[in-house]
């Protein structure tokens, strides 16, 4: 009888530890510091190695850290070149593929240019720079570089202080403000500035300054092949501060400073590139006059800016990034198709071909399209892609088609954690009968003979997407039993320019939200959905969408909504976008369109709510300023909803840029849904 009971006692013990060691495969929060993934991948112009970045959280100082590291196109040899506390980013090899520019980060808010000597390791720092420089581009004998910087401009002031007492204590100085756009999320208040093209030395000298004014020269930096002069983006035009969807095409050259427009078009011309040969340059063309919604071509034009010839058209995918084949005559582009990114591949005859699919895996927190490439003189490609299940490793395909993946970051990781499946759906909008497509996640170990709570997450933008990609933040959920759904709803972008110009004027409202509640619907139909237990959040456009969702519906038991908008009057006049979205997303000026404004805007259903109602924004989200989010909580307030409102010091728009506040995040939001989840799961 004791030995029974001992071997009861030996059994229930031991399938305990089988119970804890099942439970400690889930996908938890503090996974997340343990996250790594790889992007800005460069690969030698020979196609022999590739070097990429490959970030990393610091648990210690809660921040994402930046290290450059190198692998050969067979997958050996991977190694660090640049590792520890520091950041590195911007990798860019010379023309012969003997040395590596890259930008240093120590954490002083100095990032300076370093080359590294591939073969000895050596490394130098050939600049002393005051502000961060960007767009970084070797000449074509590899001898100078040349990049981006911002250039102080004398601040503006009215009337003069007195002269202050010494010892004596003020208030501080105030600040007086004449620019159009002077704060931007991420960077707060701006300090007056005018960004410039530089070049330095490749062996470390003085940066010489080639543009000058008081404008903004931006983007990509592309040498003529001789070296005699810089191609770049600008808007030099005397009201160009009005006109924020207005660039041309300029060449400075090296020796005299001179500068030459070569382009003369309405719209967006930018991300020049120069052919090999020297004869034409290709660039990203957005006519955006006036429209909400619109698809980017590939421009050529000869050196001297002379016939304009457009590729891409019939493709309806905006074409982006584009880089010439070695022998000038095609042009590798990326674009987006369908929720997902893919490198394509354009002749001088405009026909397209498709070289890489599945790019992705960079935005690791929800499952945004992501992804970049590098190609080598050879036509090998390396790019960055992930799966469903992996955030982005560093893969390689060959001029031939032949892939491989050349890193597995997570594998220790996530080879020990039991995911979320990811499957797609597609289904027809109530709105108008328009296709949607959409995908969900069912929870590990999931038995569809079971009833599930579904959790609707929604994209924002709203002119981006989502596809079939790694999601911390959904893997989060679907390890707590949720089954999370999500799709690309009317004017996502990878669709073309008609389905994106559905929600023209119409951001957001009934149409957008039929197409989320016929997915609610749709996935309800499959019969493992508990239509009692159905819960909606999402972030920026999303938080906007969940906000106006739950004043026209009280299906949902809790809701969510992430730095929203609410008042679209308020929003456009103290967020840092206001230029932009008063033009492209509004038939006019707030005083114009006054009931317009009002009828896009969550708080003019707010009487409707019942729903209890989690709100979030960060105290330095200029974006969507936080004022949105207390206008919200305190109309929930007075019509006793249930409601909290969470702040978040010290946090902009991106709210996963730390670690602890994208864990505050998942975190709050699975609390705040289970407070109202009354069946037990």
């Amino acid at each position: 009888m004791h030995l029974r009971v001992h071997l009861f006692a030996a059994l229930a013990a031991l399938l305990a530890v089988f119970a804890v060691a099942a439970a400690d495969r889930r996908f938890v929060s503090t996974d997340l510091f343990d996250l790594q993934y790889a992007s800005e991948v460069q690969i030698s112009p020979d196609g022999s190695r590739v070097v990429y970045v490959r970030s990393i959280n610091d648990i210690m100082t809660d921040r994402t850290r930046t290290n450059l590291w190198v692998v050969d196109a067979d997958g050996g040899n991977h190694r660090p070149l640049l590792s520890g506390r520091d950041s590195y980013s911007s990798p860019r090899f010379s023309p012969d593929g003997e040395r590596l520019a890259y930008v240093a980060d120590d954490g002083t808010g100095k990032p300076q240019l370093f080359v590294r000597w591939m073969d000895s390791g050596e490394t130098a720092m050939v600049s002393s720079l005051t502000e961060s420089p960007s767009a970084i581009s070797f000449s074509p004998d590899g001898e100078q570089i040349a990049f981006v910087m911002r250039v102080p401009a004398e601040k503006p002031s009215l009337a003069s202080p007195p002269t202050q007492p010494e010892g004596a204590e003020w208030a501080p100085p105030i600040t007086v403000i004449d620019s159009v756009v002077y704060r931007w999320d991420g960077r707060g208040y701006l300090e007056p500035g005018f960004n410039h093209v530089f070049v330095v030395s490749a062996d470390g000298g003085a940066a010489r300054q080639l543009t000058s004014g008081d404008y903004d020269h931006n983007g990509r930096l592309a040498w003529m092949p001789d070296g005699s002069g810089i191609v770049f983006s600008a808007n030099r035009s005397e009201n160009w501060q009005y006109q924020r969807n207005q660039s041309n095409l300029y060449r400075v050259e090296l020796d005299s400073g001179k500068i030459e427009q070569l382009t003369e078009l309405d719209g967006i011309a930018r991300s020049p590139a120069v052919a090999p040969d020297g004869r034409r340059i290709v660039f990203e063309r957005d006519d955006h006059q006036g429209r909400q919604y619109t698809e980017s071509v590939l421009g050529v034009i000869d050196v001297d800016g002379d016939n304009l010839a457009l590729f891409g058209e019939a493709l309806d995918r905006s074409m982006s990034d584009p880089v010439w084949a070695s022998d000038s005559s095609s042009i590798y582009f990326r674009y987006d198709d369908r929720g997902e990114r893919k490198v394509g591949r354009v002749d001088l005859r405009d026909r397209v071909t498709t070289r890489v699919e599945g790019l992705g895996g960079v935005a690791v927190g929800r499952p945004y399209l992501s992804g970049s490439f590098s190609v080598a003189d050879n036509g090998a490609i390396a790019y960055t892609a992930g799966t469903a299940q992996r955030p982005a490793d560093v893969h390689l395909v060959d001029r031939r088609g032949n892939g491989r993946q050349l890193t597995d970051l997570n594998r220790n990781l996530l080879d020990q954690r039991d995911l979320a499946e990811v499957h797609e759906i597609s289904y027809q909008s109530s709105t108008d009968g328009a296709q949607i497509q959409g995908w969900y996640l069912t929870p590990p170990d999931f038995d569809p003979e079971k009833r599930y709570p579904l959790i609707l997450e929604i994209h924002g933008g709203p002119h981006l997407a989502y596809g079939p990609h790694f999601s911390a933040e959904l893997q989060r959920y679907a390890a707590e039993g949720y089954v999370v759904f999500y799709n690309n709803y009317r004017g996502s972008s990878s669709y073309g320019e008609e389905f994106g110009m559905l929600l023209e004027y119409k951001y957001s409202s009934e149409d957008d939200f039929g197409d989320h509640m016929s997915g609610v619907d749709a996935m309800v139909d499959k019969g493992f959905i508990d239509p009692d237990r159905l819960f909606i959040t999402g972030g920026s456009a999303g938080g906007i969408a969940t906000a106006y969702a739950i004043g026209l519906t009280d299906r949902f038991r809790a809701a969510a909504a992430v730095n929203p908008v609410i008042n679209w009057v308020s929003k456009v006049l103290t967020g840092d976008t206001y230029l932009n979205q008063i033009t492209h997303q509004f038939p006019g000026k707030p005083w114009e369109e006054f009931e317009h404004y009002w009828q896009r805007s969550p708080l003019s259903l707010v009487g409707n709510v019942t729903t209890p109602t989690l709100l979030m924004t960060g105290e330095d989200d200029f974006r969507t300023p936080i004022a949105e989010a207390e206008q919200y909580y305190q109309a929930l307030q007075l019509m006793e909803v249930d409601a909290v409102l969470i702040r978040l010091p010290e946090t902009s728009h991106g709210i996963d840029r730390r670690p602890t506040r994208h864990i505050a995040k998942i975190d709050n939001i699975l609390a705040w849904f289970e407070r109202y989840d009354e069946v037990e799961r």
